[in-house]
């Protein structure tokens, strides 16, 4: 089973479970935009899909901030990350947070890089990634070298 992983007093993961709040998330068209490049909302059935694929090919966490889910993040197929934070919890230096302990949770299991595919357009995403030392190798593929 997999156990939480506390960050700070404010923010931890939560190993995911199926519940439909994070469908609020992905109802807000400019955040699915961001993340996979359409302007179409989720159901409630495509969201548990992807989760199931997520949790069932990796780990899959929500992000707890001062005990509201505001976003998920991920390590899956091995060696990938993705996360999703809420608009109204962005650029608050979260997502810097979660990224580095998902690149902590790969240190942990072995792995020697992690990679991030990010769109072109996600300037922010770029910019989080850049700014954790993530190398874009290839377009929208960024990769961090684990030492």
């Amino acid at each position: 089973m997999k156990k939480q992983r506390i960050i700070d007093e404010d923010l931890k993961l939560i190993p995911y479970y199926q519940n439909d709040i994070a469908l609020n998330w992905y109802q807000d068209k400019q955040l699915v935009r961001q993340v996979d490049d359409v302007d179409e909302v989720y159901s409630l059935e495509k969201l548990n899909a992807m989760y199931e694929y997520l949790d069932g090919h990796g780990d899959c966490f929500y992000i707890c901030y001062k005990g509201d889910l505001i976003g998920d993040v991920s390590l899956y197929d091995k060696d990938k990350i993705a996360i999703v934070i809420c608009r109204e919890y962005q650029n608050m230096h979260i997502g810097r947070k979660c990224v580095r302990e998902m690149i902590r949770l790969a240190e942990e299991k072995g792995l020697r890089q992690v990679k991030a595919h990010i769109y072109p357009f996600n300037h922010q995403s770029q910019k989080m990634f850049l700014s954790l030392g993530f190398i874009e190798e290839e377009k929208q593929l960024y990769v961090y070298r684990i030492r």
